[in-house]
């Protein structure tokens, strides 16, 4: 596993989302309402937007175009449009920062 270095801690407030470049890959990061940091692709495989303009709720985020709802720990799609689950990837908090693997899909 290769982690690499993408954000402050701080960056990502409980129940926000950002968008992050990872070696050219778009990737959402987002901080469920436990706290926890997820890592997930951050286009929509429904309609292809950024998930990371979407609403956090508990451990879901919401495609802010059409309404499809992702687990953050799965990537699966909680509610239509959406079918297809979105990539989630290796990611962990270390001294202030946010260490994303973009090569290891964790579903």
């Amino acid at each position: 596993m290769s982690m690499i270095d993408v954000a402050a801690t701080a960056d990502v407030a409980a129940g926000e989302a950002v968008r992050v470049d990872v070696v050219g890959r778009e990737i959402c990061l987002a901080r469920d309402s436990a706290g926890v940091i997820h890592a997930i692709d951050d286009l929509c495989t429904h309609g292809e937007v950024s998930l990371a303009e979407g609403d956090v709720e508990g451990c879901a985020i919401e495609c802010w175009l059409h309404g499809s709802q992702f687990d953050l720990n799965t990537g699966a799609p909680l509610s239509p449009p959406a079918f297809e689950p979105v990539a989630v990837y290796a990611c962990e908090e270390v001294a202030g920062r946010i260490l994303i693997d973009p090569n290891t899909t964790v579903n």
